[in-house]
């Protein structure tokens, strides 16, 4: 107690100074070692060698605030869901914790004006901002523990930029969704991945289309193969659901492939018939 009144003196001259006024006014708080902070918001493009020889960047912190952060969440969920079952709880800890929900937090906090980083491609379709964001967190641990850490997520993440109840609601796996549509009505979906290269800071992106009955329904990118797959599948789900016209010109093709396929088929049986007939 005594040593947290005494660090809380300390900081008095520095709160309205920067670095600290921008810090306290994304945390919530004014950091005790501000380094960590500045630390968790060099990028690995930026990195900063030591006396030393060592060089420094965010990624470690990166490693624990990732670590740290799942293990928050988990705590969070399994007691905001009193009853639910692990398959729920684990569903919703991926969808809060997801690249692209960080990444969205991350330039809403205004992360994305302190992060030091040379790279070329800062756009927000990278992970730059949420990497940053968990390496954050990294740093909150260390410097004031695990309650302020789990504190700073629940009322600055999850209260200020997620409503936890409507991410609940909502279903964020469109693969499966759309999967189970295809299942239900008996028309084929397939995924074909269309296109893999890097970015400018060699990152592999991967492009993916969605079939419906053979037609392209959809197109996803992203930083991996299951994202793609998930951005095409939303893509072609929604259009689905809203465009009526789009959803009616997919049965209709469908049953107009049913029916050339038939026909296709039955002549088939004939001419071997006949060929048949005139050979015997």
């Amino acid at each position: 107690m005594l040593k947290k009144v005494y660090r809380s003196i300390r900081l008095l001259p520095k709160k309205g100074k920067e670095p600290y006024a921008s810090f306290r006014k994304i945390l919530g708080f004014c950091p005790y070692n501000i380094t960590l902070y500045e630390q968790a918001l060099l990028h690995k493009s930026s990195s900063i060698r030591l006396k030393d020889g060592k060089w420094i960047n965010n990624e470690r912190l990166e490693f624990l605030g990732d670590a740290i952060l799942d293990a928050i969440v988990a705590d969070i969920v399994f007691k905001e869901f009193e009853y639910k079952k692990e398959g729920f709880l684990t569903n919703m800890r991926s969808k809060i914790v997801q690249r692209e929900t960080l990444n969205r937090i991350a330039l809403e906090l205004g992360i994305d004006k302190l992060i030091k980083t040379s790279a070329r491609n800062t756009t927000p379709n990278t992970h730059m901002y949420g990497n940053a964001l968990e390496a954050l967190i990294g740093a909150i641990y260390l410097d004031q523990g695990y309650r302020a850490a789990k504190r700073f997520v629940f009322e600055k993440l999850i209260r200020e930029h997620l409503n936890i109840e409507s991410v609940a609601e909502l279903e964020a796996n469109y693969k499966s969704r759309l999967i189970e549509w295809s299942q239900k009505q008996k028309i084929p979906v397939s995924f074909d991945l269309i296109d893999s290269f890097v970015d400018e800071n060699n990152t592999p992106i991967f492009k993916t289309a969605v079939l419906i009955a053979g037609e392209r329904s959809g197109v996803g990118i992203g930083y991996s193969k299951k994202e793609s797959q998930q951005k095409a599948a939303k893509e072609a789900y929604n259009k689905l659901v809203r465009d009526t016209m789009f959803r009616n010109h997919i049965f209709e093709l469908y049953e107009y492939q049913k029916q050339v396929h038939s026909e296709t088929y039955t002549n088939g049986v004939v001419s071997d018939s006949e060929e048949n007939t005139e050979v015997n």
